[in-house]
């Protein structure tokens, strides 16, 4: 299938699921944020032949991970039959978990939903997986080559998505061509506390190599001159599909 098309309907089915959850009386409030909007950012993404990787991925296990509650994995688990593990931290997560469960109750989905510590030396529910979605999730993490690391073990390809930034908050360093790593104060971006590595994209690209995986796909989104690790009217994300070398291995 030719992005485009899962796009459009993958468009469809976010009306169709604001709708349903509108319909469902869950006593606590729904993940705020437009999950299902990734897949806008994911078509200016992919290119030439990366365009059909997710027709390739129909019927395999995906995990979706740092799920909010488990959107994108319940319309490819709709759209493509593929077999979806929800993995989030359900302390941070915005309602517990509690919105996956309900939402896999009601559309009768057979995702599996995990509650696993990323902070920790965790093991992921299966040995293999086709792909994860791993989407604006990598700057909330203590240490984000464990966990890049362990997905490049478990899985052949990798969506991911996180903030990055080319000067220092105070514009006095420029960061982009360097391969390095912000760490935030507290309260310094959003004042969220579970903020906490900003990278530049030289440092980006470094960390996909060092943990095991090749770029084939990469583009940034947003503030694209002088973003910052900091300021809210200057946040650049980056966009990566990524290919585990251990994949081509196996």
């Amino acid at each position: 299938m030719e992005f485009g098309t899962l796009r459009d309907r993958a468009l469809s089915y976010r009306e169709w699921l604001l709708a349903r959850k509108q319909e469902i009386d869950a006593g606590f409030d729904w993940y705020p944020f437009d999950t299902l909007a990734n897949v806008l950012h994911l078509d200016g993404l992919l290119s030439a032949e990366n365009r059909n990787v997710f027709g390739e991925l129909a019927g395999r296990r995906i995990a979706d991970i740092g799920a909010a509650d488990g959107d994108l994995g319940f319309f490819l688990e709709a759209e493509l039959g593929c077999h979806i593990d929800l993995v989030d931290t359900a302390a941070p997560n915005y309602n517990r978990l509690r919105g996956a469960r309900l939402l896999a109750e009601s559309l009768g989905s057979s995702a599996e939903i995990h509650d696993v510590d990323l902070d920790s030396q965790f093991s992921l529910p299966a040995e293999h997986y086709g792909a994860v979605l791993f989407l604006g999730l990598l700057y909330h993490l203590r240490n984000p080559f464990y966990v890049l690391e362990t997905l490049a073990r478990r899985s052949d390809l990798c969506f991911v998505s996180t903030r990055i930034a080319q000067l220092s908050p105070d514009h006095g360093t420029r960061l982009a061509e360097q391969p390095v790593a912000y760490l935030l104060h507290p309260n310094e971006a959003n004042n969220d506390p579970t903020n906490f590595w900003i990278f530049s994209e030289a440092g980006l690209r470094r960390l996909f190599d060092r943990t095991g995986w090749e770029v084939l796909d990469f583009t940034t989104v947003g503030c694209r001159t002088d973003s910052d690790p900091a300021a809210q009217d200057r946040d650049e994300r980056a966009f990566a599909l990524l290919r585990s070398r251990w994949a081509q291995e196996r």
